[in-house]
């Protein structure tokens, strides 16, 4: 079963994690490793060096992402960039 959540479809059980495009597991992995923080987007923001609406959109998964802001993001978080994007 699949529900529309704005811009992309998913399917309704999101545990499984190789069903997901590739935005969806960035979104979940930034939200994720944002609460682990207790960061709001605005923090993140400012840690990054981004715009809040900008993180808030990648976290909604309506904004493309390009190699530098997944790199920023992933400064901001600790994280190795790949882990962004890891299943």
């Amino acid at each position: 079963m699949w529900r529309n959540c704005g811009a992309v479809s998913r399917p309704a059980n999101s545990a499984q994690l190789n069903d997901l495009s590739a935005r969806e597991v960035l979104a979940a992995n930034l939200i994720r490793l944002r609460a682990e923080r207790g960061w709001s987007q605005e923090a993140l923001a400012l840690e990054a060096g981004l715009h809040r609406t900008f993180v808030a959109h990648v976290e909604r998964q309506a904004r493309n992402i390009s190699l530098d802001n997944l790199e920023r993001l992933a400064l901001a978080l600790e994280v190795a960039p790949y882990k962004l994007l890891k299943r």
